[in-house]
């Protein structure tokens, strides 16, 4: 009988592991090799960050997953706004190889309502919650527009209840990536590898 073993840079099918912000405060104290990868937007970065956590958005890191994986440290904990777009990096860090990535539990909200030690400039409020605020908008206009002007405007609400559906099943959302590119949330940044590799330790740039 052979016996296959998995290294830590291999990719195996299993769920995403995750990490409790009790916990991660522990390990940030005790590893110092442990890096904090932020997925969400620049503009989202810059509002609130984990203290000495780097940012690589979603879309990069999806479009230079390989290279992120082949050069990533072998500790790491990836963190969003609430945990699913810090899981779909993990899934696919996972499928180029990298299977070493923790999940930050309940996303920057629970590490900071743990008392977590966060950078905190301005007060732009999270993707998720103008995911909210702008589609319960258009939600209560679609009604009150099919009640007062014509029934057919109705039909809006229930294109937004369909879009929620589809962003759902798919593990995706458009409004949030249109919402993504709206003057205030952009930012004078540069979310490039090139920028990230120049930020992170010397030893990673060396890799």
């Amino acid at each position: 009988m052979t016996t296959t073993t998995v290294s830590a840079h291999q990719s195996a099918p299993t769920a995403n592991r995750t990490v409790s912000p009790v916990e991660l405060r522990r390990r940030l104290d005790q590893d110092e090799e442990l890096m904090v990868l932020d997925v969400r937007t620049p503009a989202e970065f810059e509002t609130v960050h984990i203290h000495g956590s780097y940012n690589v958005p979603l879309d990069l890191l999806t479009e230079h997953t390989q290279e992120l994986a082949d050069r990533l440290p072998e500790h790491v904990v990836l963190v969003c706004q609430s945990g699913n777009r810090a899981s779909q990096a993990c899934q696919k860090l996972g499928a180029s190889g990298f299977g070493a990535a923790d999940v930050l539990d309940g996303g920057i909200s629970a590490y900071e309502s743990a008392g977590g030690d966060v950078v905190r400039r301005g007060d732009r409020w999270a993707m998720d919650r103008q995911v909210r605020m702008v589609a319960g908008s258009l939600v209560l206009a679609g009604t009150l527009a099919g009640q007062l002007v014509h029934r057919r405007l109705g039909l809006l609400a229930g294109a937004v209840g369909a879009g929620l559906a589809y962003s759902a099943l798919s593990d995706s959302c458009a409004m949030a990536s249109v919402l993504s590119r709206m003057p205030w949330n952009r930012v004078e940044a540069d979310p490039s590898l090139r920028s990230f590799f120049e930020q992170v330790p010397t030893a990673l740039q060396d890799h």
